[in-house]
């Protein structure tokens, strides 16, 4: 379990969660899971690491002025990273979440395009975070694309999920991720299909994916207008238990519960 542990510390699922192209819902994907683990009495970790573009904390309340310290003051200013680990856990929630959002300030993101940051110190850094709050479970939500913080993080994970649309760039660039992470030789390489719409059979969405890049696919997500409607106001599967997207969801976070092969 746990490539991150190449420096055995603690035992730990390390999943990292990618998508080729933005907008896929990667980051809602990683919020319900770490909430449905938390549900179960984990302690989780989340790691917003598109410091281009971040936004995951928004899905656990907070706005960007409600962000004092960021995974940026770590990665420019020497911060201890457990110093900017906000605790966001949901009222009623036996477990606890975690999360180092990543800086929303436009001079902070600025100076990631302009400099770019230490990929190392960011690997150090998720150690550092792990044994500091003695978590049981780390996602990380990737920026798109193939970047060198993108790969570092494949590398660390035992677990990568990589989501994708029923559309046709996204499943280009996904069968490029699928390459990449099966060439780094990641334990556990998964599938989430997300947004698929009502009109489409999940069973033959599933086959097809699955034929298509040999890979399991985890989960089929229906569109669901609830979602919309909710618009990242808060964490879907705690708001919605009943809904079929949020029995999925649980799905998924069963799949990463499991410890890799």
């Amino acid at each position: 379990m746990a490539r991150l542990n190449r420096v055995p510390r603690r035992p730990v699922r390390v999943v990292s969660v990618h998508s080729f192209r933005g907008g896929t819902g990667k980051s809602n994907l990683s919020a319900n899971v770490a909430a449905q683990l938390a549900r179960e009495g984990m302690r989780v970790g989340v790691i917003d690491a598109d410091v281009q573009s971040p936004g995951i904390h928004v899905l656990f309340g907070l706005s960007g002025d409600d962000i004092t310290a960021s995974l940026n003051d770590f990665l420019f200013d020497g911060v201890p990273i457990e110093q900017v680990a906000l605790d966001v856990t949901p009222p009623g929630v036996p477990g606890r979440i975690h999360l180092i959002p990543s800086s929303i300030q436009p001079g902070e993101i600025t100076r990631v395009l302009r400099n770019g940051y230490d990929s190392q110190q960011l690997v150090e850094g998720l150690r550092e975070f792990v044994d500091a709050l003695e978590l049981d479970a780390l996602l990380v939500d990737t920026h798109p694309g193939l970047q060198e913080e993108t790969l570092l993080s494949l590398v660390v994970a035992d677990t990568v999920l990589v989501v994708l649309r029923p559309d046709q760039q996204d499943y280009e660039g996904t069968g490029v991720t699928v390459h990449v992470a099966k060439e780094l030789e990641v334990p556990r390489i998964a599938l989430v299909v997300n947004k698929s719409p009502d009109s489409f059979d999940p069973a033959v969405v599933r086959e097809r994916v699955e034929q298509a890049y040999d890979c399991p696919v985890v989960a089929v997500l229906p569109h669901s207008d609830v979602m919309m409607t909710l618009g990242s106001a808060g964490i879907f599967s705690l708001r919605y238990p009943d809904e079929d997207l949020s029995k999925e969801l649980i799905t998924v976070a069963d799949f990463v519960r499991r410890e890799a092969g």
